[in-house]
């Protein structure tokens, strides 16, 4: 009996330590924050919802803050004629100077292809913003976007599939999030001001209310709390704090970054025409 109790209070001590936030329910993960009633958590926490209408729209937070982690989250966006309106996913820490690593879906009208954007904020500053259209209906079905970040870079996925790496290039001067712990949130927001077309297409209330729909959230992730981190200083067992893409995803980067980028920062000579971040030819050389 005694080895039994030893045993059970060793296996309670390794679990309580350990790093994964897995998490799946969203009663226990996430705050509503806004919305009136908008957002609504359904099916026991396995379904979330957010509605947006004419008065307003709605959003989430997480309960958690994270230093470094592998978030993954199902979503289905708008179906029909969404132009207008976002639907932002994204890590933030607070403050003025803060850090965020962002997906946001820009609607369109029936039938043309929604415009998922992405930027990557450090200390106040984005301005990095790259651009995509999906190889498939995000209306359709639910399809997992996921964000890989720890000390050497961020990934961001879909399904899967690598679309954005941003590294950490701090040795060549380029700021890098990695002090800054972030929630995460999302939400459902009128745009039309500049979000389908710079603006040109308004939202059309009649098709209102519009709902985008969340599932299987999980995060393998150091939590922050207290001023520190439950990930442990060498995390050897924890292969996403070391993750890189190996040759497959590259090219499976470049695939989507040939056929479905229709915007990156580092090629707008307009915008730059003093010259391009730094970044932008150290990241093709690393």
């Amino acid at each position: 009996m005694a080895s039994l109790n030893v045993f059970v209070l060793l296996l309670s001590i390794a679990v309580s330590s350990l790093m994964v936030a897995s998490a799946g329910n969203f009663y226990q993960d996430f705050d509503i924050t806004w919305g009136d009633g908008r957002a609504k958590i359904l099916n026991n926490g396995d379904l979330l919802t957010l509605s947006l209408d004419k008065p307003s729209g709605s959003g989430f937070q997480s309960k958690k803050e994270y230093l470094f982690g592998k978030i993954d989250m199902q979503l289905k966006l708008v179906p029909g004629n969404s132009a207008g309106t976002v639907t932002a996913y994204y890590l933030k820490s607070p403050g003025s100077s803060w850090d965020e690593i962002d997906f946001e879906f820009l609607g369109n009208l029936s039938g043309d292809p929604y415009t998922l954007h992405t930027n990557v904020f450090t200390q106040g500053k984005g301005d990095r913003e790259q651009q995509f259209h999906l190889w498939f209906d995000p209306t359709a079905d639910f399809h997992t976007y996921s964000v890989l970040w720890n000390p050497q870079r961020i990934i961001f996925y879909v399904d899967g599939t690598p679309i954005r790496e941003f590294k950490n290039l701090e040795s060549s001067g380029v700021l890098f999030p990695k002090n800054q712990p972030m929630r995460i949130y999302s939400s459902l927001w009128n745009a039309d001001d500049w979000a389908t077309r710079g603006g040109l297409i308004k939202t059309d209330w009649s098709q209102a209310p519009f709902t985008a729909s969340y599932r299987k959230f999980n995060a393998n992730a150091c939590i922050w709390s207290s001023g520190s981190s439950s990930c442990t200083s060498n995390n050897s067992g924890n292969s996403w704090f070391s993750e890189e893409l190996d040759s497959t995803s590259q090219q499976r980067l470049r695939w989507v970054q040939k056929n479905y980028m229709i915007y990156d920062y580092c090629k707008d000579t307009k915008r730059f025409s003093q010259g391009f971040p730094k970044e932008c030819s150290l990241n093709n050389k690393s």
